[in-house]
Parts: structure tokens; C-alpha cells; sequence
């Protein structure tokens, strides 16, 4: 099974499954709970459409659907295990099977969301929904996955809580919000995530983000602080020293006050966007590269790469910012760049490497899809705080082996448990009636 426990990797999938739920149970408390935890995340591995507690229950054993239903629930909704200790044995137990298909190269910070009608379920607001592209009623969740070119895994999963449920004393009450979680913006939630797996000492990858958390300087400064490199995205906008042109010194002493200490700018001497500094770079500057295979065959573009020293609010600071990689995508036909990326890889890159590690990011958005369409993740029909995280665990927790399956084992050795599946004509709370003869 994953790599690290005691069954052969030549036993059936579904023995490597049972030791592998077996150690996850060891950290979620008493003993009546590993039942319904292997029962959950079986639910959630399994052939069916819905992923949420009552259909799942009646898939795992159609005779007693009340029972196993409430054990499910009490399991997701009630009980106090730490998801944090999950997904620690999770990593522990899924990582070096990715490492397996090639060592470690990213750390994806990303967010998704899930969309939900009426206020009350835990973090629902109406904000920014990435699967949607827009504004709409939805929960949204901040994650951190480690990758490579052939295989990820989110290791760390949070709700964002908007700023109107944070300070709304009442909807924390009925949602069960912990007293410590306080209004903290997506990227301080990703630095968090991102401290604590550098204390796990997890394998070392170059952060990758989108524009929405790399825009942000003070993540980029508290990811290099925490000794990581980073090929985030940044807008257009994002201000940069192009190369050539520095900071200028403090003003000289006047004899008055204090003597100056800051970096300075004035007319005629200022930083520029990155859009203009793309727009500034010779034509034979951006060269096509290939990053990987798609299913229509090699996915390319035109890309360019010039270090800078990033320039926003330097005037506050004593010491100008370190030069990085300002990296450039401008596709053939396009009347100007697409997307812009900084990073802090080391100056002998080669431009085929940086652009190869920042795509990298695409691997988020194929864990979102499998974890949504294939495990369950946005089934989740409860409100409260603990259900929401509990229920995320478990699926990253499935997931996980799926993964890591997939990376030790052929097709024909990964997960083929089979259930009955529900009674004929058995349909769950809430579903439309069946139409009826004439």
C-alpha cells in the first residue's frame, strides 16, 4: 500500500486500504469511531453520484441506511478529532509514494469555492467564487498542495471566514466557529499553511500562486523569510526596477534632523509596471517554449525573462528589495502579455526551467476537479465549522490513497472494493418523487 506500512505491496488493493484507514484511526480517538471513519471514506472511494452522508450510507450497507447514517454523521459533524493529526498521517504515509514518480518541485497555494444558497452555513457569503469565475453565494477554502510534473496532494485545507461572519457573534454560535479564529485574509491563511509545513519539514518545492496571493507583497516577503523560493503571479500593474535602474540613495545630510535613510524615487526616475517593462523588451527578447504535453500534444507560447528588483512601497523600507525573475508570457497573436510572474529562483535558471515550474500549477485545478467530481468535496450538506473541515479531511484523506495508488500500483492492483449498493426504489431525503405511470 502507500509507502511506509507493513503490507506488501503485492496484497489486494482493498488490504492496503484497510491498513492504511487502520493507521489514519489511530489519531482520531476512541475506538468506536474507526468504523465509521473506514465506512466514510470508502462512501467517499466508491462508484455513486452523491457524496454526502445519507446516499453514502445507504450505498455501505442498505439494510441498516438509519443506523449507519447517524454513525456518519456523529463521526463528520460531532466528534472532536484534530484534522490536523489526519492530515499528518496522511503526508506522512502519501508523500513518498508522490516521490515515487519524481521528487518534490511545488508548493501550490491556492483557494476554491463551493457554491451554496442561504446564510448559514459556516463562511457563506457572497464573494468571489473561483469555479465560477464570479460573484456568487459560495464557501471558500484556502489549501496548500505539494507536486510534481506527475502527481500532488493538497496537505492543508481552511475555510476563509469573510470579515461579516467573523465579527457576527451569533452565526459563530450556530456555526460552532472556534473562539480563536479571527478575520485573516486568504494569504495570511496560505503563510500559515506554509509555516506549518515547513516545521513538518516537508519536502522543499518552489510556492507557486496566482496572481490573487503573489500580488501580495507581504506573502512574497514571509515566504522568503520562512527560507523558501517562490514563482508567483502578479498583475499588470504590479510596479518593478527595471534592469539598469536602481533606487536612488537617501538624501544627503542636511545637518538638520535626522539624516535620511530611506531609497528614494523622483520625476523621471521611477520604477515601472510589468506591463510596460514587457512592452519595453526587444522582440527577439521572447523566445517559444514548450512546458509539458497536453492532450492536443505540446502545450507552448512566447515567453521573455528579466531580473528586477520588485518596487512596491520600497520607500518605506531601509534596504531596496533583493533582484529576482520577472518572467513574461505573451502569446503569439496577442496584442499584449498575459500573464506576468515574479520569482525568486536563482539567476543562472534557464528560462525553459522557470517557465516549466511556474505551469506546474495547473496540478491544483486537476486535485480540485478529482476531489469535487470524484471524492465528494462540495457534497458536504451541514453548517457547521467542524463538519465542514472534518468532512475536507476525510476526502483528502481518500484522495490520498487514490493517489498514491495510482503512483505504486498498475490499474488492475488499485482500489475495486464493491458494495450492493442501495435498495431497489430507496431514494434519500429530499429527492424529487419518482415520476409515475399515467
Amino acid at each position: 500500500m502507500i509507502q511506509g506500512s507493513s503490507v506488501s505491496p503485492d496484497a489486494g488493493s482493498e488490504i492496503r486500504f484497510q491498513a492504511y484507514v487502520t493507521e489514519v484511526s489511530e489519531v482520531i480517538g476512541h475506538a468506536d469511531r474507526v468504523g465509521p471513519l473506514r465506512g466514510y471514506c470508502t462512501g467517499l472511494l466508491l462508484p455513486g453520484g452523491r457524496k454526502s452522508i445519507e446516499p453514502m450510507a445507504a450505498r455501505l450497507d442498505p439494510l441498516h441506511v438509519q443506523a449507519t447514517h447517524q454513525s456518519l454523521h456523529h463521526l463528520v459533524a460531532k466528534a472532536p478529532w484534530d484534522d490536523q493529526a489526519v492530515l499528518d498521517v496522511v503526508c506522512r504515509r502519501a508523500v513518498p509514494a508522490l516521490q515515487q514518480s519524481g521528487s518534490i518541485q511545488a508548493w501550490i497555494l491556492d483557494d476554491t469555492g463551493v457554491a451554496k444558497s442561504g446564510r448559514h452555513s459556516v463562511g457563506v457569503a457572497r464573494q468571489y467564487c473561483p469555479p465560477l469565475g464570479k460573484k456568487e453565494n459560495c464557501q471558500v477554502a484556502v489549501s496548500l498542495s505539494l507536486a510534481n510534473q506527475h502527481a500532488s496532494l493538497p496537505v492543508a485545507f481552511q475555510l476563509y471566514l469573510p470579515e461579516e461572519w467573523a465579527g457576527d457573534p451569533e452565526r459563530r454560535r450556530k456555526a460552532d466557529v472556534p473562539t480563536e479564529i479571527r478575520f485573516r485574509t486568504k494569504p495570511e491563511i496560505a503563510l500559515e499553511q506554509l509555516a506549518r509545513a515547513v516545521a513538518a519539514d516537508l519536502p522543499r518545492g518552489l510556492v507557486l500562486a496566482d496572481p490573487a496571493y503573489g500580488n501580495d507583497t507581504a506573502l512574497r516577503d514571509g515566504i522568503t523569510a520562512l527560507g523558501l523560493l517562490y514563482g508567483v503571479g502578479i498583475q499588470a500593474s504590479t510596479t518593478v526596477w527595471p534592469p539598469g535602474l536602481e533606487p536612488l540613495p537617501p538624501k544627503p545630510p542636511s545637518g538638520k534632523g535626522r539624516p535620511a535613510r530611506r531609497p528614494r524615487r523622483e520625476a523621471g526616475h521611477e520604477p515601472v509596471s510589468a506591463k510596460q517593462m514587457a512592452q519595453s523588451l526587444p522582440v527577439a527578447a521572447y523566445r517559444t517554449v514548450s512546458w509539458r504535453e497536453g492532450s492536443r500534444g505540446a502545450l507552448q507560447s512566447r515567453f521573455a525573462a528579466a531580473r528586477v528588483r520588485p518596487a512596491h512601497r520600497d520607500t518605506t523600507l531601509e534596504v531596496p528589495r533583493a533582484v529576482e525573475w520577472l518572467l513574461i508570457e505573451w502569446p503569439l497573436g496577442e496584442d499584449a502579455p498575459t500573464k506576468y510572474w515574479l520569482s525568486t529562483l536563482p539567476e543562472d535558471t534557464a528560462l525553459e526551467d522557470l517557465v516549466s515550474l511556474v505551469k506546474l500549477r495547473w496540478r491544483i485545478e486537476r486535485d480540485y476537479r478529482e476531489l469535487k467530481q470524484e471524492i465528494g468535496l462540495d457534497h458536504f450538506e451541514g453548517r457547521g465549522w467542524r463538519g465542514f473541515h472534518h468532512h475536507a479531511s476525510l476526502c483528502i484523506t481518500a484522495y490520498a490513497f487514490l493517489v498514491a495508488e495510482r503512483c505504486l500500483f498498475p490499474p488492475e492492483h488499485r482500489f475495486q472494493a464493491k458494495l450492493p449498493g442501495p435498495l431497489p426504489g430507496w431514494t434519500p431525503r429530499g429527492a424529487g418523487a419518482a415520476a409515475r405511470a399515467p
